[in-house]
């Protein structure tokens, strides 16, 4: 709405999928996209340095309240192309949603309503009050995957409360696997006509694999919607987005956005013609493991990085963002926190003993070095 509003800016009031004591303010520029880091940055010594002008109470401006958001984004959704609506309508998928009892089930109702789905309702009351941690993981969904097998639903939606983050539920109560969102969207994307994909270094090889089987290209940015957003507009990507669940296509606007994800998934099981665990097979199986490493507050960590990177200099190695490294069959990611002493360690692989032994395996190494 920032740029359809020609507004100078935006400010989203949110915690993301964070608990409601978090909430706080997430700021947009001019074209709708959040502010860059340095953007960011500016802005502070702006507040805190020079001469601020405060307006008195009597001169605050004035506000409208504008009710047509959501039809005209849904509008902009349904015009898309890509977007498939006679298609989903004749399938008349049964969807359980779970909206963690924020703005999904009131910005998601209208979508479905255009696709013709049947919509079971979890916790779709606008009323903030979360029913479970809002952070869209399996070990929080539990009620939602009973409520697919129990009611025989085609299959689950899950969204967390800012909507940018999107998780499916296959017909038989297991999790697609979030980081999956991404990589069956960009499947469908890119069986035409090839084309870019972006997500950050700590997503799913997954995607590469998909986007390259293809005869696509795939790209990683640092950590960081913002960042994504840049390697994307520099690589003129078609899709890109983040392993959590986050979608972000281009054509409609450069943000993650569940409802452009639950479109483009529900066209791409519509025309495939078969059930979301059936989908899901036809993707590479990786596992993720995370961990952290806790260390001495006076440690040089970007001097430990450097010798990670050394140790390991024969493989395949990004330091765009922290350490990257790639061997032929898994990855981890080493990462530095900004507010703690600590690093953080990502690992992937073809089972979930090997993904947790690679990360058992580097903190040792890490352990070595000190």
């Amino acid at each position: 709405m920032v740029p359809y509003l020609q507004a100078q800016g935006g400010i989203i009031c949110t915690a993301s999928h964070n608990p409601k004591e978090w909430n706080a303010l997430k700021l947009l520029n001019e074209k709708g996209e959040f502010i860059s880091d340095k953007e960011g940055k500016d802005i502070l010594e702006i507040a805190e340095t020079e001469a601020v002008s405060f307006a008195e109470v009597d001169y605050l401006g004035k506000y409208e309240m504008f009710h047509d958001a959501v039809k005209i984004h849904t509008a902009k959704i349904l015009a898309l192309p890509e977007v498939k609506p006679e298609i989903i309508q004749a399938k008349k998928f049964k969807i359980v949603l779970d909206a963690v009892n924020s703005t999904g089930g009131l910005v998601l109702a209208p979508l479905f309503k255009a696709l013709g789905c049947k919509i079971i309702e979890l916790y779709c009351e606008p009323s903030g009050d979360f029913p479970h941690n809002p952070e869209p993981l399996k070990e929080h969904l539990g009620n939602i995957c009973e409520k697919v097998v129990s009611e025989k639903a085609d299959l689950g939606i899950v969204v967390d409360p800012d909507v940018d983050r999107l998780a499916f539920i296959d017909e038989n109560g297991e999790m697609f696997g979030e980081e999956y969102t991404l990589v069956a969207v960009a499947d469908y994307l890119l069986k035409e006509n090839g084309g870019v994909a972006v997500s950050n270094l700590s997503s799913s090889r997954a995607l590469r694999d998909v986007a390259e089987r293809l005869g696509g290209s795939y790209y990683a940015s640092a950590v960081g919607e913002v960042n994504v957003v840049e390697m994307m507009k520099e690589k003129n990507a078609l899709i890109g987005g983040e392993g959590n669940g986050g979608i972000i296509f281009p054509k409609l606007h450069y943000g993650r956005d569940s409802l452009i994800g639950v479109a483009l998934f529900l066209t791409h099981l519509a025309q495939k013609n078969v059930t979301v665990s059936d989908l899901r097979k036809t993707y590479p199986a990786y596992y993720m493991g995370k961990n952290k490493i806790q260390l001495d507050p006076k440690m040089d960590v970007d001097g430990l990085l450097e010798k990670m990177k050394e140790k390991y200099k024969s493989e395949d190695i990004s330091t765009i963002d922290g350490v990257k490294i790639d061997f032929p069959t898994s990855w981890v990611h080493l990462r530095k926190s900004n507010t703690e002493p600590i690093i953080r360690i990502y690992t992937e692989a073809g089972t979930q003993k090997e993904a947790d032994a690679l990360g058992e395996k580097i903190i040792q190494d890490i352990k070595t070095i000190l």
